[in-house]
């Protein structure tokens, strides 16, 4: 039986950067053939990076896609990689629109291309603003043995272009994907991929990109599943790898062209020779499943570290309170960009606690980042007697002098900011706008509160079992959270308990749930109305926060999409009328 080794390139491409990108191919194309593989698969768009969003709408960056795409395999053949099958993602277009493309790059030239077909439009997905679907399928014949290309959302559909390449034929189906990371996604790619292998009746290569790109990050999880739905390779998340199988294929197939469960098949032949002989390598040990904490946090270090080097800065700043928010933004950057380029400034108030700045303290010694103390008292009391404040408007000059010097020192010094604000804050709109909500990043913005400390817990307990010191002081753990806006206050004086107010919001928000279902479920209708209420009214600050990783199945921004100008209100069921 045929052999053909097999790699997948787990890469992490920057949006936009088309020649920085096809480097990093041909580097990874280098290693694929000093490895001795046959065939290599790169991620989605791995060539302009994704998602592109409107840069597909522009006749430039879609002819310096095509153009990078030919040089690069010219590029391969004189590095010595001629031989070796290179699946690449890019932006292609044609008479009818910009289309999302993968190619074969072999002995010099771009010998075969193929579109996605099904366009995903949902969630954090707008493909049919930007792509016009393909229409046929390719199959390419390689040392006698049929591979057929899909492109991501082409998998999650039952019946469509794998049912096709099984009726054509085919011996190994590769999958160029860019498939961002949402909590406990990784269980449902394995699921998925194992029944379109089955479906495909054929061994499928599931090849993903990593890394973050504003709001989305990457995970990789790239698998290849046999057959018969077993995993045979699966790479590590959040690490850019390239990893080699060996596959026993049967080959002679040549039934691939010809019109197969509605789409058109056509078949190019790459190169019809015997596969000269090898040795086999044994298969690499599967990676280990993360788990839910340090999947998490692999996402969050991921998307804040990818966010500045991406973007250009060296270094980041944030207020350290005390509390855990903070606590946990200033590790999770620590763990991102190293201490060093991390600089934490304490700015206490004259309702500031004593605890708030020595466990700030504790907090910076413990992770060996930058730490300044710039009290804000003397600002705040110039604002609060020249405007004559009291009540919440002299509360929030307190963060708003907070976010001016925040912002002073990202301006003097080219820091990015860090808001350290938690999703269940942000829902229901317990933040100030020009304050605790200034900055360019916000690395917990998709974590709700109770995760917050889950994520807190499992960090120390990494460290412990690292013999290394545990970042996140004990006491911002275990005490109340509070803004200490005015004495004695506390998170609890404006909110319902947060484990309480998660579990709605994990309704409300990530559910869709309406009033009658949340209240059906259980929660009081008063608990409801004041939560819904407090959703609702903060949809205005909201559009006006910091990106920031994504790790739910809804995030605020790209996913959970409302007017800010909205007068339709969930009501009580015993409530007449509807708005």
């Amino acid at each position: 039986m045929p052999q053909l080794r097999l790699a997948l390139a787990q890469v992490n491409p920057c949006v936009g950067d088309i020649a920085g990108n096809a480097t990093m191919i041909a580097d990874r194309c280098r290693e694929a053939t000093a490895a001795g593989a046959h065939v290599v698969v790169f991620g989605e768009m791995a060539l302009t990076g994704y998602p592109v969003e409107d840069l597909a709408l522009r006749e430039a960056f879609v002819a310096g896609s095509v153009q990078a795409l030919q040089t690069l395999a010219t590029r391969l053949a004189q590095d010595g990689c001629g031989e070796l099958a290179a699946v690449v993602g890019y932006l292609d277009s044609d008479t009818h629109g910009p289309r999302d493309a993968a190619a074969v790059l072999f002995r010099g030239r771009v010998v075969a291309r193929q579109f996605k077909h099904h366009l995903p439009n949902y969630g954090v997905f707008d493909e049919r603003r930007y792509f016009i679907p393909g229409t046929t399928l390719t199959v390419c014949r390689l040392h006698g043995l049929e591979i057929g290309m899909v492109i991501c959302e082409d998998i999650w559909q039952v019946g469509g272009p794998i049912t096709a390449l099984a009726q054509a034929g085919v011996d190994l189906v590769v999958a160029p994907n860019a498939s961002p990371y949402e909590r406990a996604k990784d269980d449902t790619r394995l699921a998925l991929v194992a029944r379109r292998a089955i479906e495909g009746g054929a061994p499928l290569a599931y090849a993903n990109l990593v890394g973050g790109q504003d709001e989305l990050v990457f995970d990789g999880d790239s698998m290849v599943v046999g057959g018969q739905g077993e995993l045979l390779l699966r790479a590590p998340q959040f690490t850019e790898q390239i990893m080699t199988l060996d596959l026993d294929l049967p080959g002679g197939s040549a039934r691939a062209v010809g019109r197969f469960a509605g789409l058109d098949v056509r078949r190019v032949v790459l190169a019809d020779d015997p596969l000269p002989a090898y040795s086999p390598a044994p298969a690499p040990p599967a990676a280990e499943p993360l788990s839910d904490e340090a999947e998490v946090w692999g996402a969050l270090v991921t998307g804040l570290r990818d966010y500045a080097q991406k973007n250009g800065f060296g270094s980041v700043v944030l207020g350290l309170s005390g509390g855990i928010d903070s606590a946990v933004c200033a590790a999770l950057a620590v763990d991102a960009l190293g201490a060093g380029a991390v600089y934490g400034v304490s700015m206490p108030s004259s309702y500031s606690s004593v605890h708030s700045r020595t466990d700030a303290a504790d907090l910076a010694e413990r992770t060996g980042l930058h730490y300044q103390v710039q009290p804000i008292g003397d600002m705040v009391e110039v604002f609060v007697r020249q405007l004559g404040l009291s009540g919440i408007a002299e509360e929030n000059v307190q963060a708003r002098c907070r976010g001016v010097t925040l912002m002073a020192l990202s301006n003097q010094h080219g820091h990015l900011v860090l808001a350290t604000g938690n999703k269940s804050e942000l829902a229901v709109g317990y933040s100030t706008i020009y304050g605790d909500a200034v900055g360019g990043y916000a690395p917990i913005k998709d974590v709700p509160k109770t995760a917050v400390w889950a994520l807190a817990r499992w960090r120390n307990e990494l460290a412990d079992k690292r013999g290394e010191t545990p970042p996140i002081p004990p006491n911002s753990i275990g005490k109340p959270p509070s803004a200490e806006l005015r004495p004695g206050q506390l998170d609890i004086d404006s909110l319902p308990d947060y484990r309480l107010l998660d579990e709605v919001l994990d309704g409300y928000v990530q559910g869709d749930r309406g009033f009658s279902d949340l209240v059906a479920a259980g929660f009081a209708p008063e608990l409801v109305e004041r939560i819904v209420r407090l959703v609702d009214a903060a949809e205005y600050k909201r559009r006006q926060y910091p990106p920031g990783t994504k790790i739910t199945l809804k995030a605020f921004g790209r996913d959970r999409r409302l007017p800010i100008t909205n007068r339709w209100r969930e009501r009580r069921p015993d409530e007449a009328g509807t708005a």
